[in-house]
């Protein structure tokens, strides 16, 4: 199979950088934000940028400062609950819960 220069220069640098993940991961990360934005966006800010429509609901791009991203699996896929009263119960499956920990690793702020 032939690439373009574009795509392989992408590609190159993607990879020297770390940005690029494999193709499967890459399904893994987009299925993850468009869970994570049907079900947490109206409190949440689910992306790299941008304010939390509630100002007490945190910014999922911050949540590795606070402990390992790898610790929400349990909660996510035994049904998420918070102390706060406006914030429903969620739980996924497996390939969600996989999917929504590889979308939070990859938008996470140092």
């Amino acid at each position: 199979m032939r690439i373009g220069p574009t795509v392989a220069a992408a590609a190159f640098f993607g990879f020297v950088s770390g940005t690029v993940a494999p193709a499967a991961a890459q399904g893994d990360i987009k299925l993850g934000e468009a869970l994570l934005t049907r079900d947490c966006a109206r409190c949440h800010a689910v992306g790299r940028g941008g304010e939390s429509p509630n100002k007490q609901a945190p910014a999922f791009r911050t949540l590795g400062q606070r402990y390992p991203v790898e610790s929400l699996e349990e909660a996510l896929g035994e049904g998420i609950m918070s102390g706060h009263p406006d914030m429903p119960e969620f739980k996924f499956d497996a390939d969600g819960v996989g999917a929504i920990i590889a979308y939070l690793k990859s938008i996470q702020q140092r």
